[in-house]
């Protein structure tokens, strides 16, 4: 049986997508697809390289070759960039994580933020990716309007 390498995202190319630099693809992918639930949309293997995707949300991952490196790079690698990824299940997510014994960063915790004339909430755990990217979970809770 040979890998499915994917031709393109199911849900379309985003205009924007970041592309991370990892030390270990096979370790990025361990986590990024089997705890995270993202999926292959589109993988390189000779290039070390994957496009996943997972409810409309797209990363790539690249294994460090030098090639794109501007500057010396020391872990964690995602110092000053934080990633927020809508989820629809947060629950679901942090029971794979605790059942992998993968650590929290921060959260759970709710939090409300003013939107216009409403309030916008959001449920959110922060983690970091084996490479130490900050990565946000949240899932939406709801409106209200403003407190008085």
């Amino acid at each position: 049986m040979t890998e499915d390498l994917g031709t393109a995202p199911e849900g379309g190319w985003l205009k924007l997508v970041s592309e991370l630099l990892v030390s270990n693809l096979e370790t990025s992918l361990a986590f990024w697809r089997d705890l995270l639930g993202f999926r292959i949309a589109y993988h390189r293997p000779d290039d070390s390289f994957a496009y996943l995707e997972r409810d409309g949300a797209q990363i790539m991952l690249c294994q460090r070759s030098g090639k794109w490196e501007t500057g010396p790079l020391e872990p964690p690698f995602g110092r000053g960039v934080m990633f927020q990824i809508a989820v629809g299940d947060l629950d679901v997510l942090e029971r794979t994580l605790a059942a992998a014994d993968w650590p929290l960063h921060a959260g759970p915790r709710e939090v409300w933020r003013r939107l216009g004339d409403r309030e916008g909430g959001q449920r959110e755990i922060f983690v970091l990716d084996p490479d130490g990217y900050l990565l946000m979970l949240a899932q939406h809770i709801g409106q209200r309007p403003l407190p008085d």
